[in-house]
């Protein structure tokens, strides 16, 4: 019993730098495998599977070592001395041994480690990076298109060969290819589908390249008359131009190409995935925030956009409801915009809904449309061309559909200040106009015996 009791505990325990072992289960009873402490990683302790060697000589397991130089240490674990080379190399003699010893124990349950891929080393990808530039310059389009083959290859092997490539400054020399052959779709479809493997782009790459109108013409035929991938590809590309820049002219080039406005809508209407949708959403709202001309907004509502978004709050998940709902606050700056959402018979009941159940971000965009919507009506009405039989109309929608219950809980929840004055502008308003609703007087009933 007390052996028994000993062999549980000594299994249970975690295993040290001393006395690593491998519990393998054979005929019905534990027994232990001490793998020799060669074979072990100096940080993990764990079988090697990928053993490379530092400049110091430690030989350590790939990922091990590699997470902690991403941490941003420059010293080797053991030695701590400070590392003159980061890139560590493949030890195939260790990974030899340990996969002979994988199947000298095989019958006792051990499984041989695969034999991993090399990962690529930065002097590889600086010579191909040097080899598109080159191609670059004489407008070799065959030869851009094999580099560009290789590259995704290999990009796509592995996370860290992904990490290689963009550390090394591909989405700058893609980005110049992007331009420099912006005339040929062939080679254009090749360098988009690599270029959305090494986003993030650096702001350089985009305000140099990217945003030249050869460039953006292109993009915009892909949007349009593009394949599935190419309309995908065009679409995350602009979403990196659009986003993430320290000033508005990237967004400004992109608003003035023909035809970039009516291609965004079209993908709204007719969705390829919820990505490129979400990726949509997110550039008609920097569009909007980041223009100064309010015809940019009035366009999208001439193309429809409204009512696009509007029905797409009422089955769409928390990520696009809340980009919905952020565009549609910012088309509801605008009178054209208002009007086009209080011509929608579910504005109101959608906004009333999503308050609370998003996310802090979707209750203040709803806040501000029905701010937007409701205070503004006599604004609107005053227009030549907008007659409203009612104008309190919307506002007794509003109070129907449970707005006025929602908003005093918003306050009791908490919200910020400048929500906080809305929701109470809001409350007034509604309490104005509670007297015209159906209600029963619960004194007419008081007679009648309670069930419980």
């Amino acid at each position: 019993m007390i052996s028994s009791w000993r062999r549980r505990r000594s299994c249970n325990r975690r295993p040290g730098k001393e006395n690593y072992m491998i519990q393998i289960d054979s005929n019905m009873e534990m027994e232990e495998l001490t793998v020799p402490g060669h074979f072990r990683c100096p940080i993990s302790l764990d079988l090697m599977k990928d053993p490379v060697t530092l400049v110091t000589g430690i030989t350590y397991d790939r990922q091990s070592i590699e997470t902690w130089i991403e941490a941003g240490n420059i010293t080797c674990p053991i030695t701590n001395q400070e590392l003159k080379n980061l890139e560590p190399i493949p030890n195939h003699a260790i990974r030899k041994m340990i996969q002979d010893w994988c199947v000298e124990n095989r019958s006792r349950g051990v499984e041989r480690i695969p034999t991993p891929r090399i990962p690529i080393s930065s002097h590889e990808v600086s010579e191909i990076l040097t080899k598109m530039s080159l191609a670059i310059e004489r407008r070799d389009s065959n030869g851009i298109r094999d580099l560009i083959g290789k590259v995704k290859k290999s990009a796509k092997e592995s996370e860290r060969n992904k990490r290689c490539f963009v550390n090394n400054g591909t989405g700058n020399i893609l980005s110049k290819a992007f331009e420099a052959f912006s005339s040929n779709d062939v080679v254009m479809e090749e360098i988009l589908s690599c270029l959305t493997l090494v986003f993030p782009l650096d702001d350089e790459s985009k305000c140099r390249f990217i945003n030249s109108p050869s460039a953006l013409n292109c993009m915009v035929r892909f949007l349009e008359s593009g394949d599935l991938a190419g309309r995908r590809n065009s679409v995350m590309l602009m979403k990196q131009l659009v986003s993430s820049t320290s000033d508005h002219r990237s967004i400004g080039a992109v608003i003035e190409i023909n035809g970039v406005l009516e291609a965004l809508v079209k993908l709204v209407k007719e969705p390829i995935c919820p990505t490129v949708t979400k990726s949509i959403l997110i550039i008609v709202y920097r569009m909007l925030i980041g223009s100064f001309d309010e015809k940019i907004g009035e366009k999208f509502v001439e193309l429809g956009l409204v009512e696009l978004l509007i029905e797409m709050l009422v089955e769409g998940d928390r990520s696009v409801c809340e980009k919905a709902l952020g565009v549609l606050d910012r088309l509801c700056g605008s009178r054209v915009g208002r009007v086009a959402a209080r011509g929608h018979s579910l504005t109101i009941p959608i906004l009333v809904k999503k308050i609370l159940r998003i996310s802090d971000s979707a209750t203040e965009f709803s806040i501000n449309m029905l701010w937007k919507l409701l205070t503004m009506i006599k604004k609107d009405s005053n227009e030549n061309d907008i007659n409203y039989e009612d104008e309190k109309s919307v506002i007794i929608e509003t109070l129907q559909v449970g707005a006025f219950q929602k908003l005093l809980l918003l306050l009791q929840v908490g919200c910020g200040e400048k929500l906080k004055e809305k929701t109470s502008d809001l409350l007034k308003l509604l309490n104005l106009h509670r007297g015209r609703l159906e209600c029963i007087e619960t004194t007419d009933f008081k007679q009648i015996k309670r069930s419980f």
